[in-house]
C-alpha cells in the first residue's frame, strides 16, 4: 500500500476521538447513572442509561465499546504522527525513542490513577492508560511491516489468548469464561493486582492490542492514494466481517469485555471500524464538518480532560454547583434535577477544553 506524502489532519478522526472522550467524561459526571434512577425504570431514558453501563459478563452494551474506540483511535493516529515527525526531520530512531518514553509515561499515569483510586501504592494494569502503554508500543513496533503481517500478528495475539485461557492448567483457575476462575484473574493474583469485584484483568492488554493494530492499518489505508470511496468500501467490508464473525463466535467463545475474549475483540473491532467509516463518509467525503468542532475540541486535550475528570475534577465542579442547581431544578424532582446537574457539569468540563483550545493550549506527552 503506497502512502501519499500528505499527512493532513483527518477531520473524522478528530471528531471520533472527541466524541469518545466526551462520552467518557459524561460518565464521570454521573449523567448516565442518573438516567438509571428507579423513577425512570421502563422508559427510554432508563434504556439509554443501561447502554452506558458495562455488561455484567456475557454480552455487549454500547459502553463496552468506549475502550476499543480509544485503543483503535490511538492506532489510527500513529501513521499520521509518524509521517509528521519524519516531515519535521526526525529519523526512525528518534521517533522510536519518543514512543518508548510515551509508553512509559502512559504506564506511570495508569499506575498513578490506580494508586489514587485504591488509596495505596499499587501496580494495576486494568485501566485504559496502563493497557494503552502496551498496545501503543506493540502496534508501533510492527507498523512498518506489511498489512498482511500486521493482520496475522493481530489474530495471533487473539489465538494465543484463546489457547491460554482454554488450556491453563492451574487447578481452580481452568474455567476460561467464568468470572474470577480464569487465567487472567490467576495472573493478577500473583502480583496482588486482582480485581475480583469487577472481574477486569490486566492480561486484556494483549488481546486488545489487536484494536490498536487495526487502527494503524486503518490509518495507513486512509493515508494511501486510493480514492475516498475505495477506502470507505474497505472499511465497511472489514467492519461487517468483524460483526458477523464476532457474533457468530459467541456460542463458542462468549463475548465478554471484562476479560477481552477473542469474540469480544473481533465484534467490538467491527463496530469501531464501522463507526469510523460512517464518520469518514459524513465528514471527510460529504464535508459535513462545521458541527464536529464541538466534539473535536474535547479530543484535542483528551489526556488532560481524562486525567482531570478521573482524579476528582468532576467531583469538585459538581460539589460547587450542586447547591445552586438543586435550588433551580429541584421543583422538577430529585431524579430530573440530578440529570440536569450532571449536564451542567458536563458542559463545564467541555468549556475547560474550549478555554484551552481558544488559547492554543494542548497538553500532550
Amino acid at each position: 500500500m503506497k502512502n501519499s506524502p500528505a499527512s493532513d489532519r483527518l477531520s473524522s478522526l478528530d471528531f471520533f476521538r472527541g466524541l469518545t472522550m466526551f462520552l467518557l467524561i459524561a460518565a464521570f459526571t454521573n449523567l448516565f447513572s442518573s438516567l438509571r434512577a428507579p423513577a425512570f425504570e421502563g422508559t427510554l431514558l432508563y434504556s439509554i442509561g443501561l447502554q452506558f453501563q458495562h455488561q455484567p459478563w456475557n454480552g455487549l452494551r454500547f459502553y463496552d465499546l468506549i475502550q476499543p474506540f480509544f485503543m483503535f483511535i490511538v492506532g489510527v493516529a500513529i501513521p499520521y504522527s509518524y509521517a509528521n515527525r519524519i516531515k519535521r526531520g526526525l529519523n526512525h530512531g528518534q521517533i522510536t525513542r519518543h514512543v518508548l518514553e510515551r509508553s512509559f509515561l502512559l504506564l506511570l499515569f495508569g499506575w498513578a490513577l490506580a494508586c489514587i483510586g485504591d488509596g495505596k501504592i499499587v501496580f494495576y494494569f486494568q485501566n485504559v492508560l496502563a493497557q494503552l502503554s502496551v498496545t501503543y508500543l506493540l502496534a508501533f513496533l510492527i507498523m512498518n511491516r506489511s498489512a498482511t503481517t500486521q493482520i496475522i500478528l493481530s489474530f495471533l495475539l487473539l489465538a494465543i489468548t484463546e489457547l491460554i485461557y482454554r488450556n491453563f492448567p492451574v487447578e481452580g483457575f481452568n474455567h476460561p469464561f467464568v468470572a474470577n476462575e480464569n487465567f487472567g484473574t490467576w495472573l493478577d493474583l500473583q502480583y496482588g493486582g486482582a480485581n475480583l469485584q469487577g472481574h477486569w484483568v490486566s492480561f486484556n492488554a494483549i488481546p486488545t492490542t489487536a484494536h490498536t493494530i487495526w487502527g494503524v492499518l486503518t490509518g495507513q489505508l486512509l493515508m494511501s492514494d486510493r480514492s475516498p470511496m475505495r477506502k470507505l468500501k474497505v472499511l465497511v467490508i472489514a467492519g461487517l466481517i468483524g460483526l458477523v464473525a464476532g457474533y457468530a463466535l459467541d456460542p463458542v467463545t462468549p463475548i465478554i469485555k471484562r476479560i477481552c475474549t477473542s469474540s469480544f475483540v473481533i465484534v467490538s473491532g467491527g463496530w469501531t471500524i464501522l463507526t469510523l467509516a460512517f464518520s469518514y463518509w459524513l465528514i471527510d467525503i460529504k464535508k459535513q464538518k462545521k458541527w464536529t468542532l464541538f466534539f473535536a475540541i474535547v479530543g484535542m486535550n483528551s489526556l488532560f480532560i481524562y486525567l482531570f475528570a478521573h482524579v476528582g475534577g468532576t467531583g469538585i465542579i459538581r460539589h460547587s454547583i450542586q447547591p445552586f442547581s438543586m435550588l433551580i431544578f429541584g421543583f422538577m424532582g430529585e431524579s430530573a434535577a440530578n440529570i440536569l446537574t450532571s449536564m451542567v457539569v458536563l458542559f463545564l468540563l467541555w468549556y475547560i477544553c474550549y478555554w484551552l483550545y481558544k488559547r492554543k493550549i494542548f497538553i500532550k506527552i
